[in-house]
């Protein structure tokens, strides 16, 4: 067959069920575009292990929620499980450790080994909803269904717009902490702010997409706009648009080549920061025959 036609089959193939695509394509777009912005902060006050451990928390939750469901008799909704485990993890992780002898570091690391080790434990005890489970850890974008297209529409809309709207804030106070105490900010308000920002973001979209794109998407879009070495509002512009970029373009990859969506968003998240680094390398070879 030839393989123009084959492809245009494809593609017609695609739009005729695009009905059963458009939810899983509206959700990876909303949850890259603000994974995207917030991973500027989270790579810039090296916090990517937060990041990690907030998404391991979100897949502890869900499996509880199927627990409780299948054991207790209770109905818990698993994206409810997923943001109010990764809420705890944030608070969590906010605590200042050096009263318990403790470094941040340690922390983190203790919190993504005890929410991976017991989501497995849990899933042991859930067999029926062991294909969440495999999901919530390397996503599963296509069984997206309408609440949760809603849950993580509606926080990154909201995301989005507050940390839009307070920008200046904390930007100042995420990168210039001594001087935003001396100008009389809120500090620990705008940090609690951005904390629960990740940890709300990261819980829902981790149960709707999976805990390994959501990681890619809230660490790698910054490293690919960071790569640029542009001012702060377009490195922020370039990291939501490669979060964008991630989420749909790796949903389309895996649609017409047939592979896992996680793992497609994750390996074009990566290929977004080489491609940056290319670019990166050719402006440096520009500057230097230039010079």
């Amino acid at each position: 067959m030839d393989p123009l036609l084959s492809e245009t089959s494809t593609w017609a193939q695609f739009w005729d069920a695009f009905e059963l695509f458009r939810d899983p394509l509206l959700c990876a777009l909303f949850a890259g575009c603000a994974l995207g912005f917030l991973s500027v902060y989270v790579v810039l006050r090296r916090m990517v292990f937060v990041s990690a451990a907030v998404t391991h928390s979100a897949g502890l939750g869900v499996a509880l929620a199927f627990y409780a469901e299948i054991h207790l008799g209770m109905h818990v909704e698993p994206i409810v499980g997923a943001a109010t485990m990764a809420l705890l993890a944030t608070l969590l992780l906010m605590m200042d450790p050096t009263s318990l002898r403790l470094t941040r570091e340690s922390v983190l690391g203790m919190a993504f080994a005890l929410a991976g080790g017991a989501a497995v434990l849990v899933g042991a005890r859930i067999a029926q909803e062991a294909h969440d489970i495999q999901g919530i850890l390397f996503g599963t974008a296509v069984l997206v269904d309408r609440p949760q297209l809603l849950a993580v529409a509606t926080v990154g809309s909201a995301t989005l717009l507050l940390h839009l709207w307070w920008f200046r804030g904390l930007t100042f106070a995420s990168f210039d902490r001594t001087g935003a105490m001396v100008q009389g900010l809120p500090v620990r308000t705008l940090d609690a702010v951005l904390m629960i920002s990740i940890g709300l973001m990261v819980g829902v979209s981790a149960r709707a997409m999976g805990a390994l794109p959501v990681f890619a998407f809230s660490t790698l879009s910054a490293i690919a706009a960071l790569m640029l070495d542009l001012r702060l509002p377009w490195t922020f512009l370039l990291a939501t648009l490669a979060g964008a970029v991630s989420g749909v373009g790796g949903y389309m990859l895996a649609y017409f080549y047939d592979f896992p969506v996680g793992g497609s968003q994750t390996v074009l998240a990566g290929a977004l920061v080489l491609v940056a680094l290319a670019v990166r390398g050719m402006k440096q070879l520009v500057t230097r025959t230039a010079n």
